[in-house]
């Protein structure tokens, strides 16, 4: 095998965040009562998405901190609504709520535990890599019954920098104990897992869930793949 380690990002490439976030946030505007202030549902569950989709791409740059996240990305939805007074403090809350409503959630992609079960199967040495919080993945890990699969768990917080950063796959190799020429990294986001790890000479495997053009890249991905199950037919 050219491969020996297999560097697996978490979050929408194994466990279906997405969509647990769909239902927790859903529970989070009953929960809140939030019908108060929103002449229907979508209006603040659009805005959520927005902002999250926006907050995120920045975290992972490293343009903004994790404390300025978690208050930003309830404050831009609640401030959609009318007549709700939006303080630190609720935001905060609401946030608190929300994340320990998501991580409990068990829902994993189609074809997850079969592909970690193939791998391991198979001699690889799987590392969960992520940029997610600390205390909330380990809950979403052990939710979704993935965490005895990975040999090492590498979060953003612990390598003091963030997918995609050199910085991060630096430390991971070195926590590992991986070698760049015999690691393969497989992830959903084109920027933080693929272009992150081509960067600096990993090689890439995109789970192309979003349907994401790559014909114009610079660098293309080692491997396209459009399912979990498509991975151990290369694999």
């Amino acid at each position: 095998m050219k491969y020996k380690d297999i560097f697996l990002d978490f979050d929408d490439t194994l466990y279906d965040t997405h969509s647990n976030a769909v239902i927790a946030l859903g529970e989070t505007f009953e929960a809140f009562h939030l019908e108060r202030f929103f002449p229907e549902p979508q209006v603040f569950f659009d805005a959520y998405w927005w902002a999250n989709i926006d907050l995120w791409g920045r975290y992972s740059r490293g343009e903004i901190t994790r404390d300025y996240l978690i208050v930003e990305r309830f404050r831009r939805p609640l401030s959609e609504g009318r007549g709700l007074e939006v303080t630190e403090a609720f935001c905060l809350e609401i946030n608190d709520w929300f994340l320990d409503c998501c991580s409990s959630k068990s829902g994993t992609l189609e074809g997850a535990h079969e592909l970690t079960a193939y791998l391991k199967e198979r001699g690889y040495r799987l590392h969960m890599t992520s940029n997610g919080f600390h205390e909330v993945q380990y809950k979403k890990l052990a939710a979704c019954g993935l965490k005895e699969c990975f040999d090492t768990i590498i979060l953003s917080e612990d390598a003091g920098a963030n997918k995609p950063s050199p910085l991060y796959f630096d430390y991971a190799l070195k926590v590992s104990g991986a070698a760049k020429e015999t690691t393969l990294v497989i992830g959903d986001n084109l920027q933080t897992d693929i272009m992150g790890a081509l960067g600096v000479g990993i090689d890439a495997m995109l789970f192309n869930r979003w349907n994401v053009e790559t014909d114009d890249l610079p660098q293309k991905p080692t491997f396209i793949v459009n399912s979990l199950k498509e991975v151990m037919t290369i694999l």
